[in-house]
């Protein structure tokens, strides 16, 4: 049995921070948070992976995170199956950037079960071999129909044109993944599981009917052990784009048209600037009252759906602008050009008083309807934490965002964007005089 400790604090029982519990459950931090609920408990987890992105070690992190509910080493998949059926549980695993994660909901009473099962399925897999030709061809098919796909392939472009391929940002061509993916055997995937897989960086987080010191314990049980693997990262953290241009994918019968404009944001989450910036992009492009949709699409009828984002940004590495919008061919130019005006609008004028109190509101409610579950507060418990950030700053966000201030969001915006950078991708059936 794995050591804890645990770090209970009860000084302000009505402050959201104030009633988490902190544990050090051996390589796992465990962060519990009680909650009225009757006898549910979410719980969410991830831990570090850190892929050689530069040999593209994340098609081989995809299919391990798709062979886990395959079976063990202890059962196969049809007994992992029962063993949630019979407790009402669904276990979800992930991938992305440099972690793994996992989630589920179970009655507090099975959990003891349900987290043995989880250990059981992240460390001791079966990797069968017919079972991952399935696994195989069940992404192949994936990557196929997103040939189809006019945004997924013009998302896929802007991100080739911004990053170099050992950025965790990156997006190989579909066609080069095909044949990568062709090639890989389950040996390769088992030994990607051997070497990235295991606690480094480990964090769980559980809220609901949940009592914390008998949480920790378990965690610790079942994944307190879990050895920390020893591949380095391997990573760029920054973005290696060129001079500003265009791209174009021509996909045959497509009646709209899906545009990508983006440039890297030399900026990561935890940077001083991150909350006001993204404050600042919500004005332009993060909801359907923002200026992009009131202008382009309802005062211009060019589209029916336009907005922006602060994409790829994590605390490991910078992220990127990104403005989305989708057109007919007769409207691409125009379009366009329309969506670079209200670009050049928002850096050169930045925001207004008035937009500002308007997205501080939208920001923090939504923000607190994230809150309203068990499974948003696990969620939200989980994220802070793997941006290092203390449980207080659960309950200081809406005081950030309620502080910025016009000032402060249009020196970001100034800092960091720039209109005239705006790569662009366009995937679609390409009016004639623009195709090739």
């Amino acid at each position: 049995m794995s050591d804890y400790k645990l770090e209970t604090r009860n000084k302000k029982p009505d402050a959201f921070a104030e009633r988490v519990h902190e544990a050090d459950a051996g390589a796992a931090r465990v962060l519990t948070l009680p909650t009225p609920v009757d006898r549910v408990v979410s719980f969410r987890g991830s831990f570090e992976t850190l892929p050689d992105f530069g040999a593209a070690e994340e098609l081989e992190q995809k299919l391990v995170t798709m062979m886990l509910d395959k079976g063990t080493l202890r059962r196969d998949r049809f007994a992992v199956a029962e063993a949630l059926e019979n407790r009402g549980v669904q276990l979800h695993f992930n991938a992305g950037g440099v972690r793994c994660g996992f989630s589920g909901r179970a009655l507090r009473d099975d959990l003891p079960d349900v987290l043995a099962l989880l250990a059981e399925q992240l460390r001791e897999p079966l990797f069968d071999a017919g079972e991952f030709e399935k696994v195989k061809a069940q992404h192949a098919a994936s990557l196929r129909r997103s040939l189809d796909n006019t945004g997924s392939q013009a998302s896929g472009a802007l991100a080739r044109r911004l990053y170099p391929a050992d950025h965790p940002n990156f997006q190989p061509d579909v066609g080069a993944m095909l044949d990568r993916l062709e090639a890989l055997s389950v040996e390769d995937v088992r030994a990607y599981h051997a070497a990235h897989l295991g606690g480094r960086g480990l964090l769980v987080a559980f809220a609901g009917a949940c009592d914390p010191e008998a949480t920790a314990r378990l965690t610790a049980d079942t994944l307190g052990d879990w050895p920390v693997p020893t591949a380095a990262a391997s990573f760029a953290a920054a973005a290696d784009a060129g001079p500003p241009g265009r791209v174009e994918v021509e996909i045959a019968d497509r009646q709209n048209l899906d545009v990508r404009f983006g440039h890297p944001v030399a900026l990561r989450r935890d940077s001083d600037d991150f909350l006001a910036l993204h404050l600042g992009n919500y004005v332009l492009g993060g909801n359907f009252s923002a200026r992009l949709m009131s202008t382009v699409r309802d005062e211009q009828g060019l589209t029916y759906g336009i907005g922006s984002a602060l994409s790829g940004v994590r605390v490991e590495y910078e992220g990127y602008w990104r403005i989305a919008v989708t057109l007919s061919g007769d409207a691409l130019e125009r379009g366009i050009e329309a969506t670079r005006e209200q670009a050049r609008l928002f850096v050169e004028g930045g925001i207004t008083q008035a937009e500002l109190e308007e997205k501080k509101q939208t920001l923090t409610g939504a923000y607190k309807v994230g809150l309203a579950t068990t499974g948003g507060l696990a969620g939200a418990l989980l994220t802070n934490a793997e941006r290092g950030f203390g449980v207080a700053y659960l309950d200081d966000f809406p005081r950030h965002v309620g502080a910025l201030t016009v000032e402060q969001v249009n020196t970001a915006i100034a800092r960091h964007l720039d209109a005239e950078r705006l790569h662009l991708a366009v995937a679609g059936t390409l009016p004639a005089q623009h195709a090739g």
